[in-house]
C-alpha cells in the first residue's frame, strides 16, 4: 500500500501566508494525505482563510500553545501516517506532483526511515528567488549536520515511528536537534534528488537570527563535541575572510 503522509501545518496570525500553503497541500496529485493544522488561537482572520478547506483537513486545533515547537508536538501527537512532514504557514510543496514523485522514487520494498531533498527560497509574493545556500549532501547521516543544517526542515521527511517530540528547551532551533535525533535512529535515509519544498524566508528563526545561531551552536556542541565545533567554526571564519580578501566576495 502507498504510504500515508501526515502533513502538519502550524500557524499563528497567518492570514497573509497560510492560503498558499493550504492551496499547495490540497493541490497535491497524491491522495494519501492526512492534513493536520495546529493554530495557536489566532486573533486575525487565519481561521476564516482555513474554513473553505475544512473538508480536506483531517484535524484542526486552534488553542493557545507555548510556541512553535509545542505546536509541532501537538501535530505529532495527532499524526497517524507513515511519514510526518512539516509544511508551515507560508511554505509550499515545490510542485503539485511532489508527493507523487517522492513515492515513485522510493527504493526497495521497505519504506526508508527518512526521505530528504533540496529546497527553493521564495519571497512574500510566492516568487521563487533562488536555491537554498546549503545543498543537501548526496549521502546524509546524523554527522552531516556538523557542517550546518544541510537539509531544510521542510524538505526533511521522517517516519512517524522514529519521530520523537521536539525538545522545548530550544525556542528557535529545536528542528536542528529533532532532525539529528531522527537521523541517529534511522536505519535507511534516502535522497530523493528532488526539490521538495519552497521555503518562505521570513520565519521565526530568521527574525531571531542571533538567538537561533546560539542555540544551533549549543546543539552542535552537544552532539559533535565543543572542541570539534569551535575549530570548525574558526576554519569557516578563515575561509570567509580569505575569500573576501582574495576575491572580494564570499
Amino acid at each position: 500500500m502507498k504510504p500515508l503522509f501526515s502533513i502538519i501545518t502550524i500557524c499563528y496570525n497567518a492570514e497573509k501566508t497560510i492560503g498558499q500553503t493550504l492551496r499547495s497541500v490540497t493541490s497535491q496529485h497524491y491522495d494519501r494525505i492526512e492534513y493536520i493544522i495546529i493554530d495557536g488561537a489566532s486573533k486575525d482572520k487565519t481561521l476564516d482563510v482555513i474554513a473553505p478547506f475544512k473538508s480536506r483537513i483531517a484535524c484542526l486545533i486552534s488553542e493557545p500553545d507555548k510556541g512553535i515547537y509545542d505546536a509541532m508536538n501537538k501535530g505529532l501527537e495527532k499524526a497517524t501516517g507513515d511519514y510526518v512532514w512539516f509544511m508551515n504557514a507560508g511554505d509550499t510543496f515545490y510542485a503539485d506532483t511532489t508527493l507523487e514523485e517522492v513515492v515513485a522514487g522510493i527504493q526497495g520494498e521497505k519504506l526508508p526511515d527518512i526521505l530528504y531533498g533540496e529546497t527553493a527560497i521564495m519571497d512574500a509574493s510566492g516568487t521563487i528567488v533562488g536555491a537554498r545556500r546549503l545543498k543537501a549532501p548526496e549521502v546524509l547521516t546524523w554527522k552531516s549536520f556538523r557542517q550546518g543544517m544541510l537539509v531544510c526542515h521542510q524538505s526533511f521527511v521522517a517516519r512517524r515511528a522514529i519521530a520523537e517530540p521536539y525538545d522545548l528547551r530550544y525556542r528557535y532551533s529545536a528542528d536542528v536537534d529533532w532532525c539529528i535525533r531522527c537521523m541517529k535512529k534511522a536505519d535507511t535515509i534516502q535522497n530523493t534528488h528532488l526539490i521538495l519544498s519552497s521555503y518562505l524566508d521570513e520565519g521565526a528563526t530568521t527574525a531571531h537570527r542571533k538567538a537561533s545561531l546560539k542555540e544551533r551552536f549549543s546543539i552542535m556542541c552537544r552532539y559533535y563535541g565543543t572542541t570539534s565545533i569551535v575549530l570548525l567554526h574558526l576554519w569557516f571564519a578563515v575561509r570567509f575572510f580569505w575569500a573576501k580578501l582574495v576575491h572580494g566576495r564570499v
